[in-house]
């Protein structure tokens, strides 16, 4: 796994929240906002699509777990479409893991991310949110990102 730290800014983000098991599912609500951005003429080769797990399975019924898809957009963006959210991301530290886009390497990595923190001596920050980070030009060469906020 290929691991390095990151500044990552603030973003401003439009989302789509769906609650349920996490699974394939989240690629539904991921390719209608996908849909949502080619509309508005915001999708393009520096898009950046986030993926949010808002809750532990571990200790939260799978029914009730929250998942939101995000798409960065510029801080001038102008909400007018009341089918889509937005909200801002919190910037800070995040150690990256850089992962194979497939289901099986995002299943791996979240079993793994918080035993390579310990192992490298990085506390988890949480105040703010661990993101998947689906840059355009790394889902090319079938990577994404696991962005794991530290102190």
């Amino acid at each position: 796994m290929n691991v390095s730290i990151e500044m990552i800014p603030s973003y401003k983000i439009a989302y789509i929240r769906r609650t349920g098991s996490y699974g394939s599912e989240n690629v539904q609500i991921m390719e209608q906002l996908k849909s949502w951005a080619r509309e508005k003429n915001l999708f393009n080769e520096d898009s950046i699509i986030l993926g949010i797990v808002r809750d532990n399975p571990q200790f939260t019924e799978p029914e009730n777990c929250r998942y939101d898809t995000c798409f960065v957009v510029s801080d001038e963006f102008k909400a007018d479409d009341e089918s889509i959210n937005f909200g801002k991301i919190m910037g800070g530290t995040y150690c990256v893991f850089k992962i194979s886009h497939t289901a099986d390497g995002v299943q791996k990595a979240w079993l793994e991310i918080f035993s390579e923190l310990g192992k490298r001596n990085y506390e988890f920050d949480g105040r703010r949110l661990i993101m998947e980070r689906y840059a355009m030009q790394m889902i090319k060469q079938h990577h994404c990102e696991i962005c794991v906020p530290i102190l």
